[in-house]
């Protein structure tokens, strides 16, 4: 079963990596690179300084580094625990598929679809309330994992799991912060 699932996960990720062309390379490898998001970091810290005030922005802040640490440190936990090969280092693969970037560390999960559904999770059950199509926010870990699969360095399942222990991870710190904001630093009336 185990094998069957990794085989149609294969072909998957070829199937989607073929879709590419050196036309898009550059852009996907612009997707890719986390500094290049700063831009809507910046405007997601402004929404939330302009919602939630100055002392709550400085809380949220704080969680979304924990979690972010956290996730990233138990990415490479199960990397180096399963020591799957990415699809550019593959043998069996990597001589047909496109492979516009390298990595020597390992795939399983990826790292940049756990860390970016986390911080969409908790950010988007944070101020959801506020916005009504604040749900767009998730196709900013949507765009950005899939360049991993563009550009040869992650499967499908890699993408599927990070976004799912994202998911989790990014609700239940979402969940403690509900808490501790309640007991510890709740928000003024203005804010509410």
């Amino acid at each position: 079963m185990l094998e069957k699932l990794l085989s149609l996960d294969v072909e998957l990720f070829i199937f989607l990596n073929s879709l590419g062309s050196a036309t898009y390379d550059a852009m996907w490898l612009f997707i890719t690179k986390q500094s290049n998001w700063i831009p809507l970091f910046l405007l997601l810290l402004y929404v939330i300084f302009k919602k939630l005030g100055a002392k709550q922005t400085l809380y949220l802040l704080l969680v979304v580094a924990v979690l972010v640490t956290f996730t990233d440190q138990m990415t490479n936990v199960f990397k180096n625990g399963f020591q799957r090969l990415r699809p550019c280092n593959n043998p069996e693969i990597n001589s047909f598929i496109r492979v516009v970037q390298v990595r020597n560390s390992f795939s399983f999960f990826s790292g940049h679809a756990s860390n970016s559904m986390a911080v969409a999770t908790l950010i988007y059950f944070t101020l959801r309330s506020h916005f009504k199509y604040f749900g767009l926010l998730f196709l900013w870990p949507l765009i950005f994992a899939y360049s991993r699969i563009y550009l040869g360095l992650h499967y499908p399942i890699d993408i599927v799991t990070g976004y799912l222990f994202g998911f989790v991870f990014g609700f239940l710190i979402f969940k403690v912060y509900k808490i501790a904001q309640q007991r510890y630093f709740p928000l003024p009336s203005k804010y509410l």
